[in-house]
């Protein structure tokens, strides 16, 4: 009985850990001030191909991270890691879910000052999302163990890979939006990649530095 309680409040916290994340992005969005690296490609994408959704997209590209996975671990491949396939699959549904209900709160941001606390709101929601991912030990998105495999196999700092992957996710789109629309930002309507994807990129983990010890403490207290 307390096994399963604890696989329930495991993934209770990592699925909420999901919800926050996915909250984040759809407010990076709404912001219309460019969105974090990690979500650009699935956005400008979605952009070109307006039948399929943004967390449709999400899901098939995190699916390329497991195919790297294979790719860098080779016989150290496990059928374990095919297991990442559900929360991505999750978290497309909630990025979807996200979209939608700030789309019926209001219409893309206009006003510079509110796009810059709308893309401070994403910074603060993804760093929040992130840990209880961390703290629930539950689900693990296939971004986040790619990049936790590239620095073990590498021996490189975390921070160093991390920035090294931003960078070009954010250059891929680039030319994506280049090729798609004339632009490098987006159609011209969204912007993806803007002063916000820098906001996001550099804010989050310095954000975390705050957030995490406040989450930590809430969720081991007696």
């Amino acid at each position: 009985m307390n096994k399963t309680h604890d696989f329930l409040v495991r993934y209770g916290i990592s699925t909420l850990g999901l919800i926050v994340v996915a909250l984040g992005v759809g407010l990076s969005i709404k912001s219309n001030l460019g969105i974090a690296p990690l979500s650009c490609i699935p956005t400008v994408l979605s952009l070109q191909y307006t039948h399929v959704s943004v967390g449709t997209f999400t899901w098939i590209f995190n699916l390329l991270f497991i195919v790297i996975q294979a790719f860098i671990l080779k016989k150290d491949f496990r059928w374990e890691h095919l297991l990442q396939v559900l929360p991505i699959l999750i978290f497309g549904y909630l990025v979807d879910g996200a979209i939608w209900l700030f789309d019926a709160i209001r219409t893309p941001a206009t006003n510079y000052f509110i796009q810059i606390l709308l893309s401070l709101a994403a910074v603060v929601l993804t760093a929040v999302g992130i840990r209880l991912e961390v703290v629930g030990q539950g689900w693990i998105l296939p971004a986040d163990n790619t990049l936790h495999i590239i620095t073990q196999r590498s021996k490189a700092s975390f921070s160093v890979v991390k920035v090294i992957m931003d960078v070009l996710l954010v250059a891929i789109t680039c030319i994506l939006a280049l090729v798609f629309f004339g632009l490098l930002t987006g159609n011209g309507h969204t912007m993806v990649v803007r002063e916000g994807t820098i906001i996001q990129a550099i804010l989050t983990g310095l954000c975390m530095h705050v957030t995490d010890p406040i989450i930590t403490r809430w969720f081991t207290r007696k």
